[in-house]
C-alpha cells in the first residue's frame, strides 16, 4: 500500500495554554537580570526586569485611555523601542495590535484602520520616504482642531486616539513616552486583575496578508497561536537565556514579532535589533558587537550581508543558529551561511501568517543536504496533509498543495467570512496554496507556489527547479523564474539575473549553460539581468511584478494564454 503524504508532529513537550500577559509576567521573573532587549540604533538595553517596569507602565495608560479588551490598536513604526513595549503591553491590556507595514500609503492605511475598526494608533513621525503623519493628517484633517483622545474624523470613524513616537508636540496626538510614567498602585492592581479575565483563544493581533489581487486580508491571531510557535520555533534551535538573537528582519511580520521576540521570551534570550530596517553593515557590526549567537533572515539578507564588502573586517565566530525563511532558500546560499558565518546549526523554516507562522522547520542536526535540500519536518503538534486538486492525499513524493492543520491555524480573516471559508475549509485545514512533498522520512519540499507554476505546451515546469539549477553558475548570485503569456505555448520561461558583482554574461552563455542539463522546455526563454528584484518590505520577492513588466516590455497579453 502507498504510503499518503500525511505527517503530524507527537510531541512530549506540551502547548503552553497561558495567554501572552501571564507568561511575561513569569518570564520577566525568571530571567529578571538577563538582558531582554538590545536596541543598537536607539542605545537601548533593557533588563527582563526594566522591560517589565516599562511594558506595565504602557499597559496601565492604554486602559487609562478608556481602551477596552477586544479593542484594536494599530502600529504603524519601523523597528524600534516603542514596537516591541506595544507588543507586550497590548497583550497585557487585552487590546488586539493591528500590524501596519510601514511600507503602507494614504489609501492602504485608510483601508487597514477602517477594516478592523481600530480605536487607537501608536505611530512613528517618518520612516524613509514615508512622512507617516503627514499622511495621516491628510487622511484626518480634523486632528489639527481635537482634543487628543477625542478625534473625531469623517475618513476614520472608529480612531479616536493617536500617539505618536518622538519629542515633538503634534496637534490631536499624545506621546508615547509620557505614557510611560510609572503608574499608581491600584492601577497596576487593576492590570494584574484584567490579566486573569483574559483567555489564551482570544485574538491579541492582526497582520494583513499582503495579496496580489484585490485588498489585503487581514489574518487574526490568537495568544495561544503565536505563544506556542513563538515558542516551539526557538526550541528548534536550541535557544536558551544564554543566547543573544539579531532581528534584522521586521517587527510588523511574524517573522519579528512571534519567531523573534516570542521566541526569545519564551526562552529567557536576549532581542537584539541592529537598525530600523534591514541594513548589511549594521548586521555585520551588531553581529560583532553584541557577540550574537543566533541570527533571522530571509535569504536576501543573508546574501547582502555575505557580499558586503567589508565582511572579512567582522567577526562573527560566536554565531551557532538561526533561521532563513520568508521565501525559498538557494542551497548554495545556505551552504555559504554554514560555511562562512559559522552558522553550523542553522535552521530553514517554512510557514504563512495565517499559522502564526512557522509549519516545517530543520533541525539543527540534520544533515546539510537535509537542511539545503528541504524545509525540515512538520512543527510539534501540528498536522500536515498534501492533496491534489480533488481534495484526495496523494502519495509519499507526488507533489500537491499543502495543508495544515492544528494549534497554528489563524482564528480567521477579521470581518470576512467568505474568505475565511475559501482558506479553512469544515474539517479545518488551511489550505496554503503552496505545491509540496512530503518524502519518505517526513521532510517536506516546496515546490512551488500554484500560481507561479508554469504550464508551457501542457508540461508543468517549476519555477523553483530552475532556480536551483542557475544558482550553481558561479557568475550568479540571484535569480528569479516566471512565466509570461505566449502565443503558441500558453506560457513561456523568464529568468531575471542579478550577477556577481564585476562579472558580466550574456543570454547565450546562460542558454549553453543550461543546455543538456534541464529539458529543453525549461530553458528560460526570455533572459534578463538587472541590478535588483521587486520587494516587499519584508524581503520577500514580488513575482507578480516581474511578469507585470515583461509583460509591458514584451507587449504580451493574458489573453495568449486561454
Amino acid at each position: 500500500m502507498t504510503h499518503a503524504s500525511y505527517v503530524h508532529g507527537a510531541a512530549a513537550q506540551p502547548l503552553i495554554g497561558e495567554t501572552i500577559g501571564r507568561y511575561f509576567d513569569a518570564a520577566c521573573a525568571r530571567y529578571a537580570a538577563h538582558d531582554a532587549l538590545v536596541v543598537r540604533h536607539q542605545n537601548v538595553r533593557l533588563s527582563y526586569t526594566e522591560l517589565k517596569l516599562k511594558v506595565d507602565a504602557l499597559a496601565c495608560s492604554l486602559i487609562r485611555l478608556g481602551l477596552k479588551p477586544g479593542e484594536r490598536i494599530g502600529i504603524w513604526s519601523q523597528n524600534n523601542l516603542e514596537w516591541t513595549l506595544t507588543q507586550f503591553a497590548t497583550a497585557k491590556a487585552g487590546l488586539v495590535l493591528v500590524n501596519i507595514n510601514p511600507a503602507y500609503r494614504r489609501a492602504e492605511l485608510e483601508y487597514a484602520l477602517n477594516k478592523v475598526g481600530c480605536r487607537a494608533l501608536i505611530l512613528s513621525p517618518a520612516f524613509k520616504s514615508s512622512d507617516y503623519l503627514e499622511m495621516l493628517t491628510d487622511l484626518a484633517p480634523e486632528l489639527a482642531t481635537c482634543t487628543p483622545g477625542a478625534l473625531r474624523s469623517e475618513r476614520l470613524p472608529a480612531l479616536e486616539t493617536v500617539i505618536r513616537m518622538g519629542e515633538v508636540q503634534s496637534h490631536g496626538m499624545l506621546n508615547f513616552d509620557t505614557l510611560l510614567s510609572a503608574p499608581s498602585l491600584p492601577e497596576l492592581q487593576a492590570l494584574e486583575a484584567l490579566g486573569e479575565t483574559l483567555q489564551f483563544d482570544d485574538p491579541i493581533n492582526i497582520q494583513f496578508t499582503s495579496g496580489t489581487t484585490g485588498n489585503p486580508k487581514g489574518a487574526t491571531l490568537s495568544h495561544h497561536n503565536i505563544l506556542n510557535n513563538g515558542f516551539f520555533v526557538a526550541e528548534a534551535i536550541g535557544l536558551s537565556e544564554a543566547d543573544r538573537l539579531c532581528i534584522p528582519v521586521p517587527l510588523y511580520h511574524c517573522f519579528g514579532m512571534v519567531m523573534g521576540n516570542l521566541g526569545c521570551l519564551t526562552h529567557g534570550a536576549t532581542m537584539v535589533y541592529p537598525s530600523e530596517a534591514f541594513e548589511p553593515l549594521a548586521a555585520l557590526e551588531t553581529l560583532a558587537e553584541e557577540h550574537c549567537t543566533a541570527m533571522y533572515g530571509v535569504p536576501t539578507m543573508f546574501i547582502a550581508v555575505l557580499d558586503h564588502p567589508r565582511f572579512g573586517e567582522f567577526d562573527v565566530s560566536t554565531l551557532r543558529t538561526g533561521i532563513m525563511a520568508g521565501s525559498p532558500c538557494p542551497t548554495e546560499v545556505m551552504k555559504r551561511v554554514v560555511d562562512k558565518m559559522n552558522m553550523g546549526e542553522v535552521t530553514i523554516a517554512y510557514g504563512m501568517t495565517e499559522t502564526s507562522p512557522v509549519s516545517f522547520q530543520s533541525g539543527r542536526d540534520d544533515p546539510l543536504d537535509r537542511r539545503v535540500s528541504t524545509v525540515g519536518r512538520v512543527q510539534p503538534h501540528c498536522e500536515v496533509k498534501i492533496v491534489d486538486t480533488d481534495g484526495r492525499i496523494v502519495p509519499r513524493g507526488t507533489p500537491g498543495e499543502l495543508c495544515t492543520r492544528g494549534y497554528s491555524v489563524m482564528l480567521g480573516y477579521w470581518g470576512d467570512e467568505a474568505k475565511t471559508r475559501e482558506a479553512i475549509d469544515a474539517a479545518g485545514w488551511m489550505h496554503t496554496g503552496d505545491i509540496a512533498t512530503i518524502d519518505d522520512e517526513g521532510y517536506c519540499n516546496i515546490v512551488g507556489r500554484i500560481k507561479d507554476m508554469v504550464i508551457r505546451g501542457g508540461e508543468n515546469i517549476y519555477p523553483r527547479e530552475i532556480e536551483e539549477f542557475l544558482y550553481r553558475h558561479p557568475k550568479i548570485v540571484d535569480v528569479q523564474v516566471v512565466g509570461v503569456p505566449d502565443q503558441k505555448y500558453g506560457e513561456a520561461l523568464c529568468a531575471w539575473i542579478i550577477l556577481r558583482e564585476g562579472e558580466s554574461m550574456t543570454e547565450d552563455e546562460v542558454r549553453r549553460f543550461c543546455q543538456g542539463q534541464i529539458a529543453h522546455y525549461k530553458i528560460p526563454a526570455y533572459i534578463r539581468f538587472t541590478d535588483s528584484f521587486p520587494m516587499t518590505v519584508t524581503g520577500k520577492i514580488q513575482k507578480f511584478q516581474i511578469r507585470e513588466r515583461m509583460k509591458q516590455e514584451l507587449g504580451l497579453n493574458d489573453a495568449a494564454t486561454a
